[in-house]
């Protein structure tokens, strides 16, 4: 199996330029010869904890705009797994889809939300599974990774691969503390439960923020196998074995 990966610009608020992006990247991904291709955590609508901007770009599920979304990527062959904000039930989730062929074949709502994340999203429940190529594969968002026990129970349930959109859009002084520490981190729990790790991540400014990624593609020895060079906007596609 080939995973295609995507380190993309922050777009806030403008979901017709976010799904230009991903359609940009899907039809590179699939000339690569990508079976999935990967995209940030929230990346339809943005990553912002305003209430406000939730409430006003939250989408619901089978709704209009959704179908419409669907149907712009019926014709990509790769399974195409993006974040997205959520409206479901008079609640916001921070969640993930997998798509393909205009269906939706997995949807997970991230399950370990940070203190901010908190006061605006519903935490999820559960952690659905899907095939690529006799491959089973899950999904965590973010900060899931740094969670063991996420990847002990995805690993538990036979999962091989976990593909995770993150946004690591933070303070600047943050971000350069941990530019380095997140691969450490998912590195050690890849290692430690015996799985692959795709991650995808922004890359760039905003205000007093920055995010340096990463983005990468984490071999069940803990081995960085490929990533997108820090700060920098582009797609890795490796051999999944």
């Amino acid at each position: 199996m080939r995973i295609a990966t995507c380190q993309l610009p922050e777009v806030l608020g403008d979901q017709k330029r976010a799904m230009s992006l991903m359609y940009k990247y899907a039809v590179e991904g699939e000339r690569q010869g990508a079976d999935l291709v990967c995209f940030p955590e929230c990346f339809l609508q943005g990553y912002d904890m305003c209430p406000e901007h939730i409430a006003s770009v939250a989408v619901e599920l089978g709704s209009p705009m959704f179908n419409d979304l669907l149907r712009s990527f019926i014709s990509i062959q790769p399974v195409l797994v993006f974040g997205l904000i959520e409206k479901a039930d008079g609640f916001a989730y921070n969640s993930a889809l997998a798509i393909q062929g205009g269906k939706v074949i997995a949807h997970y709502r991230k399950r370990y939300l940070l203190k901010k994340e908190a006061s605006v999203f519903k935490r999820g429940s559960s952690s659905p599974v899907f095939h690529i190529c006799g491959t089973k594969v899950g999904i965590n968002i973010c900060h899931d990774l740094s969670v063991s026990e996420s990847i002990e129970s995805a690993a538990a349930s036979g999962v091989t691969v976990l593909v995770c959109p993150c946004n690591n859009m933070l303070p600047r002084e943050v971000a350069e503390e941990w530019k380095s520490r997140h691969n450490e981190i998912r590195s050690r729990h890849a290692k430690d439960h015996g799985v692959w790790i795709v991650t995808s991540d922004v890359a760039g400014e905003r205000d007093q923020c920055m995010s340096y990624g990463p983005t990468a593609v984490i071999d069940p020895q803990g081995t960085v196998i490929a990533q997108v060079p820090l700060q920098q906007v582009g797609m890795v596609v490796a051999e999944i074995h």
